[in-house]
């Protein structure tokens, strides 16, 4: 065993962090998840795998919506991930406290990487072992962010992480197009999960998550901000029955 696998906060010769090389080895354990910025809006998606038959999946919550506009999805410790949502819930509050408005989505995404950077600095923590896909909406339009442990952060056209990361990316590599809209960028990312997905994949067993830039109005006929929905297990069927 290397010697400097036991310590976070000092450096092995070669240059590396190896307890952060150890949580990055925990996201690729995790469940494939997969984001893809559309011209339209943003997706997010995931499996819902479960280690038993008999846990009901219903009660999973691989993707939460942080606010109105913004919702993240992970792969690796379920934990860890929890945590970070109180947080990103948090720093999301304060903000539209101090200025009536949800967070513009790089600023939530700078808040969560500066606390995952922290634990890969400090005596007595570990680093989180998860990595995020931060999709929002904002003045900027769409916007798409990858969070890893090391607290990186970078914005993307289109990524995957999780078990099956290599062979996604490839395949979103081979897919994507940037004039996407957003109901293809759906069947994409299905697609991109199916390459990879052991069994049969159903509407109990994938998550989805969209939010479109296309105004709405309100039954008072006052404009709706872009908010971020999960779909249900009926849109995700018929989704998956339009999927060759």
């Amino acid at each position: 065993m290397n010697r400097y696998s036991f310590s976070l906060t000092t450096f092995a010769p070669n240059g590396k962090l190896l307890q952060i090389e150890h949580a990055l080895a925990a996201v690729g354990n995790g469940s494939t998840s997969v984001g893809i910025k559309a011209a339209n809006g943003v997706v997010i998606a995931t499996e819902k795998k479960t280690g038993s038959s008999l846990i009901d999946v219903s009660s999973l919550e691989h993707m939460v919506m942080v606010c109105d506009s913004i919702g993240m999805v992970y792969s690796g410790m379920g934990p860890d991930f929890r945590v970070l949502v109180n947080s990103a819930r948090k720093a999301a509050q304060k903000y539209k406290r101090m200025y009536m408005e949800d967070p513009p989505v790089r600023i939530l995404v700078k808040e969560l990487a500066s606390i995952m950077q922290e634990f890969t600095q400090s005596g007595g923590v570990r680093p989180f072992g998860v990595s995020l896909l931060i999709a929002g909406v904002d003045d900027r339009g769409p916007n798409l962010y990858q969070v890893d442990p090391s607290g990186s952060y970078f914005p993307w056209k289109a990524t995957a992480i999780g078990k099956n990361m290599v062979n996604s990316k490839t395949f979103l590599e081979k897919r994507f197009d940037s004039d996407i809209d957003l109901e293809d960028a759906v069947y994409t990312a299905i697609l991109t999960l199916k390459e990879g997905f052991e069994g049969q994949m159903t509407e109990q067993s994938i998550d989805v998550g969209v939010i479109s830039t296309i105004p709405t109005t309100q039954a008072d006929g006052e404009p709706k901000m872009p908010t971020f929905q999960r779909l249900t297990p009926a849109e995700i069927k018929d989704y998956l029955s339009n999927v060759a």
